[in-house]
């Protein structure tokens, strides 16, 4: 680790980036087929792990189900092949300390190192947004998933298209939604969700 009273960015000892990895205000993972090979500080406080529990685990340790980070990983391949980036925001699962187990909304934003590879290497970033958005309710993984679509402003339909299910499918979720939020309508729920 370099010399805590240096300054990191002192141009005539050049730019310490392993420091400033390690030290950066948002959760950094660097993975290889969806597998954690690296991580900061602030990741392993968001999830609540140490970082020898999550280098050489799976993104799926940080998901509340594994059915989740399989229809997850399949929804962004394609956008990480096309365009290279993915960003969204999820519900995510806390790994260990007092909030064990804890759901909580996440924005994750992914860069694939090489696009014809979309799960080879990337470099991810994770946002805890607990203090802004909690989660209110318990809510299924397709809720969720719904749940996070809505709040981007998505149809029924561009929802169904982006999930690989029907519009009618999604209806039923966003009813769910709205009886578990006790909404009365989708901009109501949008903004509970939000709240």
């Amino acid at each position: 680790m370099a010399n805590p009273n240096t300054d990191p960015l002192d141009s005539a000892s050049g730019i310490d980036y392993r420091l400033a990895f390690d030290l950066a205000p948002i959760g950094l993972a660097l993975s290889r087929q969806r597998t954690m090979v690296d991580c900061n500080q602030a990741l392993c406080e968001m999830f609540g792990a140490a970082r020898e529990q999550l280098v050489g685990q799976s993104f799926q340790v940080l998901y509340p189900s594994a059915d989740e980070y399989e229809r997850t990983g399949a929804r962004i391949e394609p956008l990480l092949g096309r365009n290279g980036t993915y960003a969204d925001d999820r519900v995510m699962k806390r790994m260990d300390g007092r909030f064990k187990g804890e759901t909580f909304w996440c924005h994750v934003t992914g860069r694939a190192l090489r696009r014809e590879a979309p799960h080879e290497a990337g470099i991810w970033s994770f946002e805890d947004l607990s203090s802004r958005r909690a989660v209110k309710a318990e809510l299924t993984g397709r809720e969720r998933e719904v749940a996070a679509f809505l709040m981007d402003g998505l149809t029924s339909k561009e929802i169904g298209k982006s999930l690989g299910i029907s519009h009618r499918t999604v209806e039923i979720h966003r009813a769910r939604l709205m009886r578990k939020y006790q909404a009365h309508s989708t901009p109501d729920l949008v903004h509970r969700l939000l709240g």
